[in-house]
């Protein structure tokens, strides 16, 4: 009876081991199973697939921003956006310098030995009035009239005395002396003195004169 007890007794002790030993062989069958599932789930992960299709874009984008077309067009950009700031310089491109009433007294008198009417005929206003060193009453298209009939050959003329009043910003006096000399259309020379008064007033940002008289005081 012993003998069974004892027969027995070892049969299920050995059936405990071996059931053990079959349980503990799972675990560990499992572990690597566990180890090559993280492997896959860290080397598959859609993450990390997106990570490494978007990091070649970041070179892409600086090589498209360092090549020749990019940096030409980045270039003209720049040259465009200089061209535009520096308009307002271009753009406002300085006028030719305005003559003072003096410096327009001067260059009438001076336009005299050469006939240039044109000029006198800038200097003058439309609406001028005046009288002319005859003794007539002109207007703009009459006191031109007489500069083109005259067929003198002057030496020189010029103003020896001139002063120039301003009454207020838009209106200038002129009174002064002028001196011509030369030989007249008959062949004899001559030596002419005239005292005259020119008023000039500014329309439009330009001097004009409106009305003028002269007198012949000698020759």
């Amino acid at each position: 009876m012993k003998i069974i007890i004892l027969f027995l007794a070892t049969v299920f002790l050995a059936a405990m081991t071996f059931a053990q030993e079959e349980s503990a062989s799972p675990a560990e069958s499992t572990a690597p199973a566990t180890e090559e599932k993280a492997s896959a789930t860290v080397e598959e992960t859609p993450a990390s697939k997106a990570t490494e299709a978007i990091a070649p874009a970041p070179e892409k984008k600086a090589e498209a921003a360092t090549s020749p077309k990019a940096a030409a067009t980045a270039a003209a950009k720049t040259e465009a956006t200089t061209s535009t700031a520096a308009k307002p310089a271009s753009a406002a491109a300085p006028s030719g310098k305005k003559m003072s009433v003096r410096e327009m007294e001067e260059k009438w008198e001076a336009s005299i030995p050469s006939h240039d009417f044109t000029t006198v005929q800038g200097f003058v206003a439309s609406d001028f009035v005046g009288v002319s060193s005859q003794g007539k009453f002109v207007d703009k298209s009459t006191m031109l009239a007489e500069y083109k009939k005259d067929k003198d050959t002057y030496k020189s003329a010029k103003n020896e005395k001139l002063n120039v009043k301003s009454f207020g910003p838009n209106v200038t006096v002129v009174t002064g002396r002028a001196r011509e000399n030369g030989t007249g259309k008959d062949g004899k020379a001559f030596d002419r003195t005239f005292l005259f008064t020119d008023t000039w007033m500014l329309r439009n940002g330009q001097w004009q004169c409106v009305a003028s008289q002269i007198n012949k005081v000698k020759g």
